[in-house]
């Protein structure tokens, strides 16, 4: 499983219409203008519904959820049972 490239896809399809333009892993979505606060609810709920885990308040934190890199990261640590 690849995790970057699982967001990838979804933040190219759900948030750019299929055209990934110059979406690289470090862009910061909410500074590219490419999701914003909502944006970002619907992504923690994809995540939550494809990866089977729960996020709290407390990890709704932009260095969790504001690039690929980010979230994968934050997703590896999940994954493996440790939380923010």
């Amino acid at each position: 499983m690849n995790l970057s490239n699982d967001i990838r896809e979804y933040i190219i399809d759900n948030f750019l219409f299929g055209e990934p333009g110059n979406l690289s892993d470090d862009t910061s979505f909410m500074e590219g203008g490419i999701v914003d606060s909502t944006g970002i609810l619907e992504i923690v709920g994809y995540i939550e519904e494809k990866y089977g885990i729960s996020i709290v308040d407390a990890e709704l934190i932009p260095e969790n959820f504001n690039s690929i890199n980010n979230i994968s990261k934050f997703l590896e640590r999940k994954l493996n049972g440790h939380g923010v």
